[in-house]
């Protein structure tokens, strides 16, 4: 029996702990700081187990990790090093769904030496993207293509029948990390050109979006795209771009919440005892009757505008005192937006991905649009944590099973790794819908 190590019970794991429980030939022990979450996982299942850990216990992780065939990492990003180093030294193998960064980069040299595979990025966004990318642009070169421009946009939303709020959006974890990406800078090459945006100037950059077979979305740039030109070895390409998707009219909300400070985090000590109409008025040093008048003023809004009847809805004009673990501007936004933007009983969420690739031919220029609709299960999994956690779960399966040969830092960029892990996740239901028409 291969022994299988998930470390990390959070959002993401159910789909991934219950594909590989039901493989033959392997044992599955989840652990986490928080036992019953791991028991829940597992459940009644006779080739599973669970174990309560303190990640920062060295001692205990490394005696899970050495009994283990293979390691999967769900923990937060900041612990994969940590993770593959214990993996390098028992030379066993890594699967995590994170970014590469420079520390688990360094690694690839000691990875090959012990002859092991560090697979990261394996998720859906990264992971999904690279791999569907990938399949359509080596398919390119091998028909004597070139490609000339790339675009891929993704977004995890909630599904129309659970769009109910003016905002578009809902979180099932803590919306913190999807507030501050708001402040990153973005980058991007069009036509040959790069066009680099700051972190203050980001929710400018936004436009429509068709997405094939549902309709339109609100596009905007995704960090820097610069880097996986290298990444998918596509060398003078003209244009490459990433973005995020949301339903229309998020950018420009989230542009006004930026003017008014509300991605602030440094703390302030004035906060106790103020309601949130207290609070805002501080914002914009108002001091009268007529907040509203003064908010639509600050942000250079008319009285009947959207945002600012959003930033109502959230309850920034009401007279309810802010919660109490608050101290800074963008905890209070977090908070506010936790409790007023979070999946319901049955409610079901929606995730959605579209490449375009344009290549030159011998003849001809053609255009390929490449789209992925996948919707969660009322009161089952969520298409996040199916996207992200199965791709995980297959690569970690062919890696033991052989299949998967490969050492060192990996990310799923090459056809040994995208070409079967795709195949599997077709059976599942989940695939790209395929597009192409000639250009003049």
């Amino acid at each position: 029996m291969k022994k299988i190590l998930i470390l990390g019970a959070g959002l993401v794991a159910g789909a991934l702990v219950r594909y590989l429980l039901a493989q033959e030939g392997f044992e599955v022990k989840v652990a986490s700081r928080t036992l019953g979450k791991a028991q829940a996982l597992v459940g009644d299942a006779k080739n599973g187990s669970a174990e309560q850990i303190n990640v920062d216990n060295r001692v205990e992780l490394e005696r899970l990790i050495s009994k283990a065939d293979l390691s999967i990492s769900l923990l937060p990003y900041v612990y994969h090093p940590l993770v593959a180093k214990l993996c390098i030294k028992h030379k066993k193998a890594m699967v995590g769904a994170s970014y590469v960064k420079e520390e688990m980069k360094a690694l690839d040299a000691a990875a090959k030496e012990a002859g092991i595979i560090l697979l990261n990025e394996i998720g859906v966004d990264p992971g999904i993207d690279h791999m569907s990318a990938m399949q359509v642009i080596d398919r390119i070169r091998k028909s004597d293509g070139k490609l000339v421009s790339f675009s891929s946009y993704c977004g995890g939303l909630p599904a129309p029948d659970a769009n109910n709020n003016p905002f578009g959006y809902k979180f099932s974890w803590s919306p913190r990390g999807v507030i501050l990406a708001g402040k990153n800078p973005a980058q991007y090459l069009k036509d040959g050109k790069v066009i680099d945006i700051s972190g203050e100037d980001l929710f400018s950059y936004h436009w429509p979006v068709n997405i094939e077979g549902f309709g339109t979305l609100e596009g905007y740039p995704n960090r820097d795209s610069l880097p996986y030109i290298e990444t998918y070895g596509i060398h003078g390409v003209k244009s490459m771009f990433r973005g995020t998707l949301r339903y229309p009219g998020w950018c420009e909300t989230m542009k006004k919440i930026g003017e008014l400070g509300l991605l602030n985090e440094e703390e302030r000590s004035d906060l106790p005892g103020f309601t949130f109409r207290e609070f805002t008025g501080k914002l914009i040093d108002s001091a009268r009757d007529d907040l509203k008048g003064d908010l639509a003023a600050f942000l250079d809004v008319s009285l009947d505008s959207h945002v600012l009847s959003d930033l109502e809805w959230l309850g920034l004009l009401g007279d309810e005192p802010l919660p109490e673990a608050v101290h800074s501007p963008l905890d209070v936004l977090a908070a506010r937006m936790l409790e007023k933007m979070q999946y319901v009983p049955g409610e079901r969420d929606l995730l959605v991905m579209q490449h375009e690739f344009i290549a030159d031919y011998k003849n001809h220029r053609e255009i390929v649009t490449s789209t992925l609709i996948d919707y969660g299960v009322p009161g089952g999994d969520s298409s996040m944590c199916r996207l992200v956690g199965l791709p995980a779960a297959v690569a970690a399966k062919m890696i033991l099973q052989g299949k998967i040969r490969l050492v060192g830092v990996q990310v799923p960029v090459v056809s040994e790794i995208y070409e079967p892990v795709l195949a599997e996740l077709k059976q599942m239901g989940i695939s790209f819908n395929e597009k192409k028409r000639a250009l003049d």
